[in-house]
């Protein structure tokens, strides 16, 4: 939902005179096909170490509700039929930017980086960041700077949001065999780089007020926001606790909604 909740956003932003209510609907349709395809295929090449952790071992085909074949059979439909909606339905870009993206996600995160290296978020977060561009491509037909800047907030933001979550799951991830940055390189290097990452997130967050992208209720929110993110990773690094973790990571979903929904009303006002 929060995949598909910022392609919206990218949508709206857009500076579009084609934008139609027919186009929108059918953009956020073939989108949300494509990212269901894409999650789905995480579940099935994922499933025995889905099986092992106690956060995803409920999820169908750990417990045996689905099979693999029904899993990849559903998976290829929804892709199919997502981007046959997006390029015929919407525009050749963005359905090619969207299959880049599930491909990105499915298979160059989830095969190669996610089991080999502990950067899989930082380097792998490129495809979850996409969804601004692709909302934006759909109502534009091109990609300009300020859609790649929606883009690298979520990309910055990627990190600390995965990380406190590793964090309270280490010994699961480490029971999987996931090289996550808690596992090998331990908490407290990874809750310093949390901190550090917030940092710079809330670097780029006020770079749509300097580019002429937003106005002051934009930077007004986006600072509370930062302020509120950067006072819990700070607990985080400085007194850690699983609960801390649960609490910055559920924070971490909040505030990029609100961030985005706050960009959304200045531009509107």
């Amino acid at each position: 939902m929060l995949i598909v909740f910022c392609a919206f956003i990218g949508m709206l932003l857009a500076p579009s005179e084609r934008m139609t209510l027919g186009l929108v609907l059918a953009s956020t349709l073939g989108i949300a096909l494509v990212a269901g395809a894409a999650a789905a295929l995480n579940c099935l090449i994922e499933q025995k170490i889905d099986s092992i952790m106690a956060r995803t071992r409920a999820r169908p085909l750990p417990r045996g509700a689905l099979s693999s074949r029904a899993t990849l059979v559903w998976s290829a439909g929804l892709c199919l039929a997502g981007m046959a909606i997006l390029y015929f339905g919407v525009n050749a870009l963005t359905a090619w930017l969207t299959l880049a993206t599930f491909i990105g996600y499915a298979v160059i995160y989830t095969v190669i980086l996610k089991p080999l290296t502990p950067q899989n978020i930082v380097i792998g977060g490129l495809s979850g960041a996409m969804p601004p561009v692709l909302g934006w491509a759909a109502m534009t037909g091109e990609v300009s700077g300020q859609a790649w800047l929606l883009t690298l907030i979520i990309f910055v933001w990627t990190p600390p949001h995965f990380w406190a979550l590793a964090l309270y799951r280490t010994r699961e991830y480490a029971a999987a065999g996931v090289p996550m940055l808690p596992v090998t390189h331990g908490s407290q290097f990874t809750r310093l780089h949390i901190f550090l990452y917030t940092w710079l997130l809330t670097a780029v967050t006020v770079m749509p007020f300097i580019i002429g992208m937003s106005g002051w209720i934009y930077l007004v929110v986006a600072i509370v926001l930062d302020g509120i993110f950067l006072a819990y990773t700070w607990l985080l690094w400085k007194d850690y606790s699983d609960l801390a973790a649960k609490k910055t990571f559920k924070y971490s979903i909040t505030y990029l909604s609100v961030l985005f929904a706050a960009l959304l009303v200045d531009h509107y006002l």
